[in-house]
């Protein structure tokens, strides 16, 4: 019982945190989003190295390098590909 109430805490405590990860991009129509391959081909052309490339929620995500060689976790907008949050180290 002990165990589980500190579980219980301890997710409450970090749910804020949780929800601060996502980014909040715009919600557009599926029939407007760029295709996810032309997608990533343009960010490859801007001289992105993509390693994984996902749909999260209404972003388009990538986890790779800039052109600088630094490692990103980049949300962009799936219809501009704006870029809406950037995690760069």
């Amino acid at each position: 019982m002990k165990t589980a109430l500190i579980a219980l805490i301890a997710t409450a405590a970090l749910a804020p945190f949780a929800a601060q990860a996502k980014a909040d991009c715009p919600a557009h129509p599926k029939a407007e989003w760029l295709k996810e391959s032309d997608a990533r081909a343009k960010l490859e052309a801007q001289g992105y190295k993509i390693r994984k490339f996902k749909v999260d929620g209404q972003c388009y995500e990538i986890y790779g390098f800039n052109k600088e060689g630094k490692k990103v976790e980049i949300y962009f907008d799936t219809k501009t590909l704006d870029i809406v949050k950037a995690e760069i180290e």
